[in-house]
């Protein structure tokens, strides 16, 4: 009988710590999923490709909490430019389904000319007339706020657009405004002297203040990065976004802006250029195209190309283009140690070094979904808010979806 209730008692107590651990397993789940859904995911939608680019993103709705229409630019004297019809069929689904899924819905308004975004945001009447023009689309269509991207604006404009982004988060009441930012390279890798007085056209802090979130433009470093230029050197390099540069770029914005307000911008294309390849260096860079994967594909299927990594992180190509008289160099051995996807650029190297002449070769190097997957592991180092990819077209790697 005493053995009987001791076992009893037993059973009893493993019973009670199963059944304990059943309850924590429902209880760590929701908030393991949680965790992971925190890192927003925005996609800009541009106006030259909006049809493939609105289906893209009916069909991956749900890994999408902002949609940009990249759509909307500015006349000389401020007013708005809409360059598609938000009544056609395959905005009228997109806009649809976002609201039903509770997605935002915030376009952005895009302006790259400096000196007249000085004229305007200079002049009290003028600014106050283009942040009325503004907040006027934003209400007659319904959305829930707006993305301002001035880029090439006049150091002198810095005070200016601060004011205008006070004055416009104000107006927008309680619909959100997001603000396009560059990526600022710190001036240590920037500059080999630095310049006593760097003068910036956005004042990282107002943005801070006045902006609900901010996107980071991580990408188009091309050669912005001395230090990293010369760490890299051996191969062409010619980045679209090098983890390391981005990784950078990050240290330097949080010092300013915080962390939860930080979406980190990531490209879905890549560039090909011409590089010069003299005697023991890869010497100049023309740029030939921006491409996206597609096409990209093509042309490896259409050389018989290996696909290679580059020490930033990116897919990258080399070849002879067919229309090169240097393509016989394809018949050459690849010399010893060369990494995947550098295969031609290492022989034109060779026969540079070699006869002392200078030889073109092209090079492609593009943001692929590993190149992104490595960035989506920086902003949950950072704890950013989360990512803002340009662009949604339908030719991104559809690989991407699959990191939401």
């Amino acid at each position: 009988m005493y053995y009987s209730n001791v076992s009893c008692s037993m059973i009893n107590t493993v019973r009670y710590f199963y059944i304990l651990l059943i309850m924590a397993g429902f209880l760590l789940v929701p908030v393991a999923a949680h965790a992971a859904s925190q890192t927003e995911v925005g996609v800009w939608i541009p106006w030259w490709s909006e049809e493939l680019g609105a289906k893209s993103a009916l069909k991956n709705i749900r890994d999408i909490d902002v949609v940009y229409p990249f759509v909307f630019e500015v006349s000389p004297n401020g007013d708005l430019i809409n360059r598609v019809d938000f009544s056609d069929r395959h905005w009228d689904k997109l806009l649809d389904k976002a609201e039903s899924r509770r997605v935002s819905v915030i376009p952005t308004v895009a302006w790259f000319e400096g000196d007249e975004i000085h004229t305007v945001l200079s002049n009290t009447k003028a600014r106050k007339e283009h942040i009325k023009n503004i907040v006027e689309m934003v209400e007659d269509n319904d959305f829930d706020g707006v993305n301002i991207d001035y880029e090439s604006k006049l150091g002198e404009t810095i005070d200016y657009y601060s004011k205008f982004l006070e004055e416009l988060s104000k107006a927008l009441g309680r619909r959100d405004l997001t603000c396009t930012i560059e990526a600022r390279t710190p001036p240590a890798s920037r500059w080999k002297v630095v310049p006593d007085n760097i003068q910036y056209a956005n004042d990282y802090k107002a943005m801070n203040r006045y902006c609900d979130w901010v996107e980071i433009m991580a990408y188009d470093q091309q050669r912005a990065d001395l230090k990293l230029n010369d760490e890299r050197r051996g191969v062409p390099y010619m980045p679209v976004a090098d983890i390391d540069w981005v990784d950078k770029v990050v240290d330097l914005a949080v010092q300013d802006i915080d962390e939860d307000k930080i979406m980190l911008g990531v490209a879905t294309y890549g560039r090909a250029w011409d590089v010069t390849v003299a005697a023991d260096w890869y010497k100049d860079y023309t740029k030939v195209a921006t491409l996206n994967q597609p096409r990209i594909l093509e042309l490896v299927d259409e050389y018989d190309l290996q696909i290679g990594r580059t020490a930033g992180g990116e897919a990258v190509i080399t070849y002879f283009p067919e229309t090169s008289p240097w393509k016989i160099f394809n018949a050459l051995p690849t010399p010893k140690g060369t990494p995947k996807g550098y295969e031609a650029a290492a022989k034109a190297l060779l026969v540079a070094t070699y006869a002392d002449i200078e030889i073109p070769v092209r090079f492609l190097t593009w943001s692929d979904s590993d190149a992104i997957e490595q960035k989506i592991e920086l902003v949950e180092d950072y704890d950013l808010r989360g990512v803002a990819v340009f662009k949604v077209d339908g030719e991104e790697d559809p690989k991407i979806w699959k990191l939401f």
